[in-house]
């Protein structure tokens, strides 16, 4: 099997990386490292943060497995830590298939008002805002239906893992993986005698799409960790991806226990 590594940059992580490789190769191990994207690794190994598998899985796509060790504080994606490389190593190296966990992720066109079209994807969220500190408005339309015209600070398109990040930081639903949706949240909505939203997260199954339809020039749109201000956009749609990205389990961590470990007791 070949292996990746992504890291991220600080000199502990770097220390990390060198001591695994060390006893993979110790361990007299069939599995062999590669240093890209372009040598096709079967597994990606990211250690750092769930930053840095992001990062990992914007570099390498849906094709090989993920495994997280985390160096950092959060690790809601990250099985291991760095005091159990040896346990990691050992069963990397005698357990023949690791059990798979497949995660959605959320799908998305971008259309500018020109007719250009951009697709784009996130494992855990879409987050759009006003370019500037003015309000974002945007119509919200679900399967072609308009839903309201959404007036405050933004709006999350969250895949279920992404449910844990921003999406749970305003209040919106924790959604299992295994439940294929996408979940649109509100960021500080404007809800007065004027202006009304539904002001609640809707969680929407594989088969519906939202579209929002943009009124401001400038917009910003962060996609996981990557983020840009875009000019004249008309739209973005969001459905739940056809790909998923697969994490090879060699420890049995349920999507639930991982939610205990974050959030109520680490």
């Amino acid at each position: 099997m070949k292996i990746a590594t992504v890291l991220r940059n600080d000199d502990y992580t770097r220390e990390v990386e060198s001591e695994l490789k060390q006893k993979v190769r110790a361990a007299d191990s069939p599995h062999s490292f590669v240093s890209g994207p372009d040598d096709h690794p079967d597994m990606v190994i990211s250690i750092g943060g769930d930053g840095t598998l992001l990062e990992a899985v914007h570099q390498y796509g849906a094709e090989p497995a993920y495994v997280g060790i985390h160096t950092g504080h959060l690790g809601f994606y990250a099985d291991w830590r760095p005091d159990e490389l040896d346990e990691f190593v050992e069963r990397l190296v005698e357990q023949e298939e690791p059990a798979i966990a497949e995660y959605p992720t959320v799908q998305c066109r971008i259309e500018t008002r020109d007719g250009q079209q951009y697709d784009k994807w996130a494992l855990n969220e879409l987050v759009l805002r006003n370019a500037s500190l003015s309000t974002l408005v945007t119509c919200v339309y679900i399967n072609g239906d308009e839903l309201e015209t959404f007036r405050g600070d933004g709006l999350i398109v969250s895949s279920p893992s992404g449910s844990t990040a921003y999406n749970k930081a305003v209040d919106g639903a924790i959604v299992h993986p295994s439940i294929e949706a996408i979940q649109l949240s509100e960021i500080a909505s404007i809800n007065n005698q004027a202006y009304r939203t539904v002001n609640s997260s809707l969680v929407l199954p594989k088969h519906h799409e939202v579209e929002l339809i943009v009124m401001n020039p400038e917009i910003m749109i962060g996609l996981d960790r990557e983020q840009a201000v875009w000019k004249d956009v008309r739209s973005i749609t969001c459905r739940v991806g056809q790909e998923k990205i697969k994490f090879a389990r060699y420890k049995r961590l349920t999507f639930w226990s991982r939610v205990r470990k974050s959030f109520i007791k680490g």
